[in-house]
């Protein structure tokens, strides 16, 4: 097993381990405080940004507990405890119940899209006779000088066999241009290989710390996680990754890693962020809450829960994009042939 992935394979195991030093929430009875009590008490005791955020959880708790006595059903119980967590300000804050998912969109919804997909399915950028190798869709560009490749998903698997057939169709090119705007994350071992293709020498690319008890601030020393470079399999030219606030959580450590690659750009607006490695606990009505439970840093020790900056910060010119250009891959473009 390569070594890339054994550290994100051994993670759960080490949560588990961590948490076993934790107190377990009180067992609340199956009412609509008891529920409520159960959800405040898990994100007091697990959540891992609330001094942060600056987040005063228990003034929160205060309002919301007068408002049970609105509530008349399932539905408003879960409304309630639904707008009780977009205090978070946490797109990996989810309540899940039979009917319904709670989410926070607004990492992504306050900010420029910088992202139209009808303009790369045009004939400037992928067009119509793209190819696909995996979750990636891919063509040459610019004349056939640049490589441009499009990944929506990082749940979408892809293998090295693909990889190796899209840099033998990319050979001839200058650069190399990776979109992943829009990509709201999947599988963070997914990124890490992904980020493996374009590193010469292993390197240290972020930290993580993990709750070790119930006080807000009970962490366990960073951890080191760094990303090692593929044993056959390499891009050695230049690559400008694609970044908009649509990209978040995988994509976000997608990035971070991609920072320290050393003929890596990034290109385009901020991350999304969402940094936080999630877990999920139940309440007693068998509703289940995810949470971020591990904070995720840069190598420089940032946390990276609000995203991460781009090397060079570009916005989708609304003239360009009428006239059908997209403004942040031609940026791209120019950074790898000029």
């Amino acid at each position: 097993m390569s070594k890339l992935f054994r550290y994100i394979l051994l993670l759960p195991a080490l949560i588990s381990v961590l948490q076993a030093c934790m107190k377990e929430p009180d067992i609340q009875p199956n009412t609509n405080k008891g529920n409520l009590d159960a959800l405040w008490q898990i994100i007091d005791r697990r959540y891992c940004y609330l001094d942060y955020k600056n987040i005063n959880w228990d003034s929160i708790y205060t309002e919301y507990v007068v408002r049970l006595d609105t509530v008349t059903n399932k539905y408003g119980l879960f409304d309630l405890l639904g707008e009780m967590l977009l205090n978070l300000k946490d797109g990996h804050v989810n309540l899940y119940s039979e009917f319904d998912r709670s989410r926070y969109w607004k990492w992504y919804t306050d900010y420029p899209e910088n992202f139209n997909s009808s303009l790369i399915y045009t004939n400037r950028y992928l067009g119509n006779n793209y190819r696909i190798a995996g979750g990636i869709r891919y063509r040459k560009i610019a004349g056939d000088r640049i490589g441009y490749m499009y990944y929506s998903s990082f749940s979408n698997s892809f293998s090295d066999a693909n990889i190796r057939s899209v840099f033998e169709v990319f050979a001839g090119c200058k650069g190399l241009i990776i979109d992943v705007r829009g990509n709201g994350g999947g599988l963070v071992s997914n990124a890490a290989l992904l980020a493996s293709y374009f590193f010469d020498e292993k390197k240290l690319t972020s930290y993580i710390s993990h709750k070790t008890g119930n006080g807000h601030s009970d962490f366990s020393e960073p951890t080191a996680v760094y990303t090692e470079p593929h044993k056959k399999i390499k891009w050695e030219r230049p690559v400008v990754i694609l970044t908009n606030r649509m990209s978040y959580s995988a994509t976000n450590e997608f990035v971070c890693r991609m920072k320290y690659a050393p003929k890596a750009t990034i290109a385009g607006d901020k991350t999304g962020g969402g940094g936080g490695l999630p877990l999920s606990s139940e309440l007693p009505n068998g509703w289940m809450v995810r949470f971020s439970a591990s904070p995720m840093y840069d190598a420089g020790m940032i946390n990276t829960e609000w995203g991460i900056d781009p090397d060079v910060k570009v916005n989708l010119s609304k003239q360009d994009e009428a006239n059908g250009y997209d403004t942040i891959i031609e940026k791209a473009v120019s950074l790898i042939l000029d």
